[in-house]
């Protein structure tokens, strides 16, 4: 098996995984608040992952990022509670094609924070991706629900945290950034799911230990995915998100996707599918250059 199709494999499990996690929690949340169940769902995936960090002797906490993780980890905060809190508004399907929008919205801060050129073609992909988001949000034409918001401002905090995360992987390994995401979330949420604390059932319990397992599963796999291949051979599987969550929201919670978001989230997936493409060729582009001067040295 290359490595190609090793991260495609894995890049689909991650799909898998990320929408199960969903599910769960949309179901925790017909019975504890979205603080408790946010806790809940990283402390339980803390727990997965205590066993590798005794493993390692706590070395997986040494970096010269601490104060990375930690910006990251108070991110984090307001970003899980908003795209938590959706599931209780919208369809999953929407949530998904919603939240093609978080690679756009990367470009745009790249620009701003990492001095990265905008070219054409990056500008026409903004466009393009922002069509998508009007046609699923149909603003004017139907009420926006708050969950759509609560999506995009979700999808605008995850963003910065792309950004920032990129700083951090340039020293730190995958392992060390996900230990760091789940111990400073899994604290700094803490007292306030104890000033808000429902106390969830038997049954919620095991919900919230299968998300945070799933969810555990998630970060593993795209992260070794993308160190497997290009985000160009990924992109693609990704769309299979709303596709899966669009099957699981009508076996499970009775949701008829709906055709604009179906259209909307294509029309989105297709200006990502513009930048990686573009991406690629361009640092393709750079490594001939860099193979020509090397010969002619």
């Amino acid at each position: 098996m290359t490595d190609n199709v090793k991260a495609i494999v894995l890049a689909l499990i991650a799909s898998f995984s990320g929408v199960v996690m969903n599910v769960f929690l949309k179901i925790s949340l017909e019975d504890i608040n979205v603080f408790t169940s946010g806790f809940l769902r990283f402390f339980f995936g803390l727990i997965l992952i205590l066993p590798f960090i005794f493993y390692s002797k706590f070395q997986n906490y040494k970096t010269p990022n601490f104060k990375i993780h930690l910006t990251r980890g108070i991110l984090n905060i307001p970003m899980m509670l908003l795209s938590f809190s959706a599931l209780q508004f919208i369809p999953l399907e929407q949530i998904k094609a919603i939240s093609f929008v978080t690679p756009i919205i990367v470009v745009i801060l790249s620009v701003i924070f990492l001095k990265e050129k905008i070219y054409l073609i990056r500008i026409s992909a903004l466009f393009i991706g922002l069509i998508g988001v009007f046609v699923i949000l149909r603003p004017g034409f139907v009420s926006i629900n708050v969950g759509a918001y609560m999506v995009l401002c979700a999808c605008l905090i995850w963003s910065v945290v792309v950004i920032i995360t990129k700083f951090a992987a340039k020293e730190d390994s995958a392992f060390t950034i996900l230990s760091y995401q789940y111990t400073f979330v899994t604290i700094l949420s803490f007292p306030i799911a104890l000033y808000f604390w429902d106390t969830p059932s038997l049954q919620t319990i095991i919900y919230l230990i299968f998300a945070g397992i799933a969810g555990t599963i998630v970060h593993l796999c795209i992260n070794t995915a993308y160190k497997l291949t290009d985000l160009s051979v990924l992109q693609p599987v990704n769309f299979s998100r709303l596709l899966i969550a669009s099957f699981f929201g009508f076996l499970i919670f009775d949701e008829i996707p709906d055709i604009w978001t179906i259209i909307g989230g294509l029309i989105i997936f297709s200006s990502i599918l513009i930048i990686t493409y573009r991406e690629n060729y361009l640092k393709k582009d750079i490594a001939k250059k860099s193979i020509q001067l090397n010969l002619n040295s």
